[in-house]
C-alpha cells in the first residue's frame, strides 16, 4: 500500500512555490482587513459565490441546470431532475462547511457525511460509502475511445488509504515548517488518486478543499467560487492532476504541477475578489472617484490600462491626473517604467 507522508514539504520546495505562496497568504491578510470594514459590500460577494460554486463544481462533472434554476435550488426550492437533486445536495454540504467550518475536521466520517449529503436522493445504496468495488479513471477521446487515465486504489485498500492519508495530513499540519497551502493540493490530490467513491469524487475533492482553506485560515471560498475558478480553466486542472499522480501508486509522484495549479487559482480568487469589491464599490461614485478608489483598493500592482478597462467612460487624461495626485499626496507608488509601469497602494 502507498505510503503518505507529507514531512517533504518542509524542504526542496521549488522557488516559484514560495513566491506563489507568500503573495496569496499576503493578499488573504488584506482581505481580511478589508472585509471588517466593509461587511455590506462582502454579504452581497458571499451570496453571489454560493451559486457559482454550486454551479461550478456540478459543472465539472457534467451535473448541470439552468442558472435559473441553481439560484433557485440554493434559496430552498425543491429540486426536481436527477442533476437538480445532486446539486441540491452539493449545496447543503457547501453550506455546512460555510456555517460550520470552526467546530469540522477532515475525517473519515465527515468525507462520507459529504458524500451521503449530496448523494443520498439519487444513489442512496452508495451514498456516504466507500467503493466495493475497483474502479478506474476514464478518459473518453472526440471520438469515443475510452483511455485509462489513471488506476485508483483498490475497494479492499481504500478505507484503510484514506484513514492513513488523514493521519499524514494531521500530522503534518502541526508542524510549523510545513506551509498550509503547500499541504492542502498534496491532500486533495492524494484523495484523488484513492478515489474512495464509486461517483462524486471530484466534488468531494473540492468540498474538502474549501474545508481545509477554512481550517488553515483562508476564508475567500466565502466570498469567491473556488469550484468556479477551476472549472474555468478545466482542461489545465485535468492535466495538473494527471501529471502529478505519474508513480504515484510507487511513491515517486511530484506534486508540483497540482501544486502550482492549485496556487494560480487561489491567486485567480483573490484577483476576482478585488475586481467584485471594486464592482460593487463604484456604482455611485463620480469619475474621479471610482479611479481612485480603484487605485487604493488594488490588492496587486494595477496598470493605467486596467484601471481603463474598470472604468471604460474615463478618458486616459483623467486616470493620469488621478495618479498624479496619489502619488504626490505618497497614497500609491509606482512600480516600474513607462508602458510597464504598475501602481498600488502603499
Amino acid at each position: 500500500m502507498r505510503r503518505y507522508d507529507y514531512s517533504f514539504l518542509k524542504n526542496s520546495i521549488p522557488g516559484n512555490l514560495v513566491g506563489m505562496s507568500n503573495t496569496v497568504a499576503d493578499l488573504n491578510a488584506k482581505e481580511k482587513f478589508r472585509i471588517l470594514n466593509n461587511a455590506q459590500l462582502f454579504e452581497a460577494m458571499r451570496q453571489k459565490s454560493v451559486v457559482e460554486s454550486v454551479k461550478g463544481s456540478n459543472a465539472i462533472e457534467g451535473v448541470v441546470a439552468t442558472d435559473e434554476r441553481i439560484r433557485d435550488i440554493v434559496k430552498g426550492s425543491k429540486p426536481v431532475t436527477h442533476d437538480e437533486k445532486e446539486i441540491s445536495g452539493y449545496k447543503d454540504a457547501l453550506n455546512l462547511i460555510h456555517t460550520g467550518h470552526k467546530e469540522l475536521d477532515l475525517s473519515a466520517e465527515l468525507i462520507r457525511r459529504f458524500h451521503k449529503m449530496m448523494l443520498n436522493d439519487t444513489s442512496p445504496v452508495e451514498a456516504g460509502r466507500f467503493k466495493t468495488r475497483d474502479n478506474l479513471i476514464m478518459e473518453y477521446s472526440p471520438s469515443g475511445e475510452r483511455r485509462i487515465r489513471f488506476k485508483p486504489v483498490g475497494s479492499s485498500e481504500t478505507e484503510k488509504s484514506v484513514e492513513q492519508m488523514i493521519l499524514a495530513y494531521v500530522e503534518a499540519r502541526q508542524r510549523p515548517d510545513i506551509p498550509a497551502l503547500f499541504l492542502i493540493p498534496c491532500v486533495v490530490l492524494d484523495f484523488l488518486c484513492i478515489h474512495p467513491f464509486t461517483d462524486g469524487n471530484g466534488r468531494i475533492s473540492r468540498l474538502m478543499t474549501v474545508l481545509l482553506l477554512y481550517i488553515h485560515g483562508y476564508d475567500i471560498c466565502k466570498y469567491i467560487s473556488f469550484e468556479a475558478c477551476t472549472e474555468k480553466y478545466k482542461e489545465a486542472y485535468y492535466k495538473a492532476l494527471e501529471k502529478s499522480s505519474i508513480g504515484w501508486h510507487q511513491n515517486q509522484n511530484n506534486y508540483e504541477s497540482f501544486m502550482v495549479f492549485f496556487l494560480q487559482v487561489l491567486y485567480r480568487c483573490y484577483k476576482d475578489l478585488d475586481d467584485n469589491f471594486i464592482e460593487i464599490s463604484l456604482k455611485k461614485a463620480s469619475k474621479t472617484e471610482r479611479i481612485e478608489t480603484i487605485l487604493m483598493n488594488a490588492i496587486v500592482p494595477i496598470s493605467k490600462m486596467q484601471v481603463l478597462e474598470k472604468v471604460p467612460d474615463t478618458s486616459v487624461r483623467t486616470v493620469e491626473y488621478v495618479l498624479q495626485n496619489l502619488l504626490k499626496e505618497n497614497k500609491i507608488r509606482k512600480i516600474g517604467t513607462y508602458k510597464n509601469a504598475r501602481y498600488i497602494k502603499i
